[in-house]
């Protein structure tokens, strides 16, 4: 008798410490989401790399360890067909870019450019007016050391 008893107060106990155990868990939940909020971090050098083709021009800037903070390219701004390669279209991209990296602090820049596009000059000009101090300007287009085998002359 005793133990029919004691079965029942633990089932009647039961639904109670369940909702109590819901409601600490959801507690625990508001906490974790609260904690997770991450810092945006701070970054004071960084390198900008630019691509220039005859077509497009790309930009992209990371930090020092090569982590991409933020690209962009003028086909991406909307720009098409021949007007992509233009001067004014690398302006654009560098400022669209360096809107996207103010939030890192960013204030010094190794430029890396790469191509032999008409956006060249114009987009270094553009990172140095929108703020950045430039530390490194290097031209990395790749050069061929005599290249490939030319083709056999036309036998007419």
């Amino acid at each position: 008798m005793t133990e029919e008893v004691t079965k029942k107060e633990e089932e009647v106990k039961t639904p109670e410490t369940k909702t109590e155990v819901l409601e600490v868990e959801k507690n625990e939940e508001e906490t974790a989401k609260k904690k997770i909020k991450k810092a945006k971090r701070q970054i004071s050098k960084g390198r900008a790399t630019v691509k220039c083709s005859y077509n497009n021009t790309m930009v992209s800037i990371a930090d020092l360890t090569g982590g991409v903070l933020g690209w962009a390219s003028s086909g991406m701004l909307g720009f098409k067909g021949a007007k992509k390669a233009t001067p004014y279209a690398a302006t654009q991209v560098v400022a669209n870019v360096s809107e996207k990296v103010k939030k890192y602090g960013l204030l010094e820049l190794e430029v890396f450019v790469k191509g032999v596009g008409s956006g060249r000059e114009a987009s270094i000009r553009a990172l140095a007016n929108n703020g950045f101090d430039l530390t490194v300007i290097k031209d990395v287009t790749p050069v061929p050391h005599n290249g490939c085998r030319a083709k056999k002359p036309r036998r007419i």
